[in-house]
């Protein structure tokens, strides 16, 4: 099952791996770019994300700003998640050098990724038709995007385990626990940039 295709009826809950992928230093560079520019980066940096997300049975979510959110069905896709991280991960490293020779523009990608149960349909009223993910498993991966830095991705302790029942190997590093309250210390991983220093 993919979530968020069309289709689906009636709202659901279910365990889902949810991932965001966020440009990192675009959007400061865009206020000096022409706005046509702007639109065309930001829109191959979406296809790029989508692509490799749908290649692995993902859906695109929700996009805002910089930042494009995506889910994969259940913890036996999180191997799914992954894959698709690690792709736009290396295809990223293309753009940003065509970006960086065209219009000086210096990005790169940050990813977040966690996995539990969401409440997942369409809205209706004014919006219908919009796909809607709702729980407190998003709000945690928002959070652990935002903890992992230009061109690194940060996992949750969910999504290692999933990776593990499934015999997928991913190299993270642990991380310093993550403090979100009221929440519990949340234990993390990253797979980091060898430029990385602290972990603070």
């Amino acid at each position: 099952m993919v979530i968020l295709k069309s289709g689906v009826a009636m709202p659901e809950r279910a365990t889902i791996t949810i991932l965001f992928a966020k440009l990192r230093g675009f959007t400061r560079m865009a206020e000096a770019l022409d706005p046509p520019v702007v639109l065309a980066r930001a829109a191959e940096f979406f296809a790029l994300v989508a692509a490799a997300v749908e290649r692995h049975e993902g859906a695109v979510s929700n996009l805002l700003n910089d930042t494009l959110m995506a889910t994969f069905a259940g913890h036996s896709d999180a191997p799914h998640a992954v894959q698709a991280a690690q792709e736009i991960r290396r295809d990223f490293t293309i753009l940003k050098a065509a970006w960086q020779h065209d219009h000086d523009i210096r990005a790169a990608v940050a990813i977040g990724l966690h996995g539990g149960a969401a409440v997942f349909g369409f809205s209706g009223g004014t919006m219908p038709g919009q796909p809607l993910v709702i729980g407190d498993s998003v709000s945690v991966a928002e959070l652990l995007l935002h903890r992992a830095r230009a061109g690194e991705m940060v996992v949750s302790k969910t999504i290692m385990d999933a990776l593990a029942a499934s015999r997928f190997v991913l190299e993270a590093k642990e991380l310093p626990l993550f403090r979100i309250p009221p929440r519990e210390p949340l234990r993390i991983f990253g797979v980091l940039l060898d430029t990385r220093v602290d972990f603070t």
